[in-house]
């Protein structure tokens, strides 16, 4: 039985989980972030079973996450590099760890600490805010229905009146 999954589903985190919606997907990426770029990178610094990673590494190529280049002699050597959908990814992995360090071992445990090579300064906390710069929380945020979407409503409601 295959995992869920979410096409049916008007969400934009039902969506993103669709394509990257597995704790071996996003530690993938994760790893391409780091700098591997070889399958055999891949395997080695997640051990992930090497049927599951051909597997991963397909559907993040087939959904613009990632890009196979040829390295070498043609077709001898591929590398996978993270396309710019890819490293979109970014802010919710540093996110993600960033909740792991504080919430599952505590902010003094944590097993490394991450940087800005630049300048040696330590990650401020990732934040949302307002295209005013605030910050805000779920408890200030509602959405709206856009108008794309309730144009695909009515159009299914007509297919579904006249098919009937």
């Amino acid at each position: 039985m295959g995992r869920k999954r979410f096409d049916e589903m008007s969400c934009a985190i039902a969506q993103t989980l669709n394509q990257v919606g597995d704790w071996w997907t996003l530690l993938i990426v994760r790893d391409a972030m780091r700098g591997a770029r070889r399958f055999s990178d891949f395997h080695e610094s997640t051990g992930i079973a090497k049927n599951i990673l051909t597997d991963r590494l397909n559907k993040l190529v087939n959904n613009g996450i990632m890009a196979r280049e040829e390295v070498g002699v043609r077709g001898q050597r591929q590398e996978y590099v993270l396309t710019e959908r890819g490293e979109a990814l970014f802010p919710i992995l540093m996110a993600m760890q960033q909740w792991g360090d504080k919430w599952v071992y505590g902010d003094d445990d944590a097993p490394e600490e991450l940087y800005d090579t630049r300048t040696g300064e330590q990650l401020a906390p990732i934040q949302v805010a307002n295209q005013s710069g605030e910050e805000v929380t779920h408890r200030d945020i509602a959405s709206r229905e856009r108008e794309r979407e309730r144009e695909r409503e009515r159009e299914r409601a007509r297919r579904l009146r006249d098919a009937g």
